[in-house]
């Protein structure tokens, strides 16, 4: 393994993120104060209590998720989209790195990126309501698993994606309402059983609730089957990487 290139490639990645420091971490922490103050403060003064939580923290795992999420996806497509758009992908499929470490190197450094900014969002949240949690064991596992499964997804986006617009086509009509209609905010327990049935396709759902878990020991599913569906969305994105470099589908074209 060339961990030589993949770091040379990691530290180029995270590079950007200081380059781009207001847009990373300044406009996620001004926008998690804003979901406090909307929701925390307007909301939950009439919405007290959920499931035996404050509300202002019971929706602390949700704002983060929603965060992670986005960040991850946007951090890693627009990531591996340059080079296509530069025309410096061949420079990279000619560089003496295999296709798993271009693509560790790539997802590695959009999942650090989203997992740095998921911690700030939680210092942030701290500063607004108290917090505790019962597993911090879990809830790394969870920021680990959920950011690379995401960024993965990223990955393929931005392999995918040969406009700008499309870049944003899936956090923003897909992404984002999958993750405010997947309990991020609420408890599907308080919808009718058959909203609650259609919820559970819905693969958000089984992140926030393993997320929320780890902070109250409670969510709306088995910690086991948040688990396994995060599992198998990451082995879903892997498949697809795999096939990607395989055939090289819209790398040299």
């Amino acid at each position: 393994m060339n961990i030589r290139g993949v770091w040379v490639l990691y530290r180029y990645e995270m590079a950007r993120m200081k380059r781009t420091l207001v847009q990373s971490v300044v406009s996620p922490v001004i926008s998690t104060s804003l979901y406090f103050v909307v929701f925390g403060t307007a909301i939950g003064s009439r919405m007290t209590h959920m499931d035996g939580i404050g509300y202002g923290a019971f929706i602390v795992p949700g704002v983060i998720m929603l965060s992670l999420l986005t960040m991850s996806v946007m951090n890693a497509s627009f990531g591996i989209y340059f080079p296509k758009f530069t025309g410096t992908m061949y420079e990279l499929l000619s560089a003496p790195l295999s296709s798993f470490e271009a693509t560790l190197s790539y997802v590695g450094a959009a999942a650090t990126k989203s997992i740095i900014i998921g911690l700030i969002i939680l210092a942030t949240a701290a500063a607004f309501v108290p917090l505790h949690i019962e597993h911090p064991g879990v809830m790394i596992l969870f920021m680990l698993l959920t950011a690379a499964s995401f960024s993965m997804l990223g990955f393929i986006i931005g392999i995918w994606a040969d406009t700008f617009e499309k870049l944003s086509i899936v956090p923003m009509l897909i992404i984002t309402p999958l993750t405010f209609l997947g309990g991020s905010f609420y408890s599907i327990k308080m919808l009718p059983p058959v909203w609650q049935t259609v919820s559970l396709f819905n693969p958000v759902v089984y992140l926030v609730s393993g997320f929320r878990w780890s902070f109250y020991g409670s969510g709306d599913v088995s910690l086991a089957m948040s688990l396994g569906i995060t599992l198998l969305f990451m082995c879903v994105c892997l498949a697809i990487i795999y096939w990607i470099f395989r055939t090289g589908y819209r790398l040299k074209t």
